[in-house]
């Protein structure tokens, strides 16, 4: 009987605090659609390796069969830790992350490529100061009134206001899983607050996720497949790029494949600290111990779509081969009924690349990481996608 194709995936979330079993259930639940649209077979279980939190699934393709193991590289710790900040030391980051792309010209860089994520990044700036605002314009108006209607003026007023100031705000961040604007504060502070370079927390998180990339790899798999969504599809760069200069892919063992999602990486490569993160996508661009496979779409508002995340951040090499740009093309994988059930939803449309698609395309996730082909091999011979943003953007990143 011939052995099943075996595959090992290790998945780099972005910045997310909720604990990783809620991939899971993502993965089963939509994984179950797509395979009753495709007409191929998934069933869903555990591991045979229990490192870390993870699950197994099991493909028949056609009559092929494949098995994979899934491991979620974790630090939803790190972000729960960088999102517990005080109303006050909120309002200062958003000063200071304004600061680090105003100041150092990031932002007018980034609005060169694609406004959807440049407004996305806007967008809790404005809707925190318009929080402050009408917090601020409730609480004085009250304050005065209450003043008035007293006889005691400001004296007993100009407290009420700053008492009631201080509860809208509180109030505006209880409401927050709603409109997610205090979310994506923290998201864009956590990247901006060393301008760009990586803190020492993240840094040593990423030499964890380094050292267990290689274990994977000295194990029985015929591919190690590494996916990178939203912040961690620049993580995962940065993971790879350490595992390949520090000589730990064996040049016999299984293939080493990336998969990045969704990708952000303008918001930390154009930074001016981001030496690191720019070294990382020069040297990765070029190897060829790994096939690497950039997948987004330009109707992800909270992603840089289409932009080749090397070529605009400045450091294309000239023995260039990767990565391959493709669009996830919401407009043709999606039906109209689907489009318009996901309308205004662009948080949900950031993680559509991980769910089922009701006109699956070249683009199909859980054929690529429960089927028996290899990434490079489902993607030979395909060229990038019509659209592709290829100009060098971030010229001060050039080495």
């Amino acid at each position: 009987m011939t052995r099943p194709f075996r595959r090992r995936v290790l998945y780099i979330p972005g910045y997310d605090p909720i604990p990783p079993r809620r991939y899971r259930e993502l993965y089963r639940r939509e994984g179950a659609e797509q395979a009753r649209i495709s007409g191929y077979g998934l069933a869903f279980g555990p591991r045979r390796d229990r490192t870390g939190f993870g699950w197994g699934v099991t493909g028949d393709f056609a009559g092929t069969a494949a098995e994979a193991e899934f491991e979620v590289l974790v630090w939803a710790d790190i972000v729960q830790g960088s999102m517990g900040q005080g109303i006050l030391a909120t309002y200062g980051q958003l000063f200071r992350t304004a600061w680090a792309y105003v100041g150092s010209g990031a932002l007018f860089r980034l609005m060169r490529l694609r406004r959807g994520p440049v407004i996305a990044a806007l967008y809790p700036v404005a809707v925190l100061l318009a929080q402050l605002l009408a917090s601020a314009l409730a609480g004085a108006l009250l304050g005065w009134a209450l003043g008035r209607l007293t006889g005691f003026g400001w004296w007993l007023g100009g407290p009420v206001a700053l008492a009631l100031t201080w509860a809208g705000l509180h109030l505006w961040r209880r409401i927050d899983g709603k409109i997610f604007a205090w979310y994506l504060m923290h998201d864009y502070a956590f990247t901006a607050q060393d301008r760009g370079a990586y803190p020492p927390a993240l840094k040593a998180r990423l030499a964890r996720f380094t050292d267990r990339i290689a274990e994977v790899l000295a194990g029985d798999w015929d591919e190690v497949l590494v996916v990178g969504h939203s912040s961690g599809a620049y993580l995962g760069v940065s993971v790879l790029a350490e595992l390949i200069r520090s000589g730990r892919v064996p040049a016999q063992g299984p293939r080493l494949s990336y998969l990045s999602l969704g990708h952000v990486v303008p918001m930390a490569s154009f930074l001016p600290r981001a030496d690191r993160l720019r070294a990382d996508l020069r040297f990765l661009s070029a190897r060829g111990e790994l096939d690497w496979i950039d997948v987004t779409a330009p109707g992800d508002a909270c992603c840089f779509g289409l932009c080749d995340p090397v070529a605009v951040s400045g450091v294309e090499p000239p023995g260039r081969r990767h990565p391959l740009v493709l669009s996830a093309a919401f407009t043709q994988t999606l039906s109209p009924q689907k489009r318009r059930a996901l309308r205004g939803r662009w948080f949900r449309l950031h993680f559509q690349y991980l769910c089922a698609f009701d006109r699956p395309g070249d683009y199909d996730y859980f054929a690529i990481t429960a089927g028996p082909l290899t990434l490079g091999q489902r993607f030979a011979g395909r060229s990038h996608s019509p659209g592709r943003i290829a100009r060098a953007v971030n010229r001060r990143g050039a080495p």
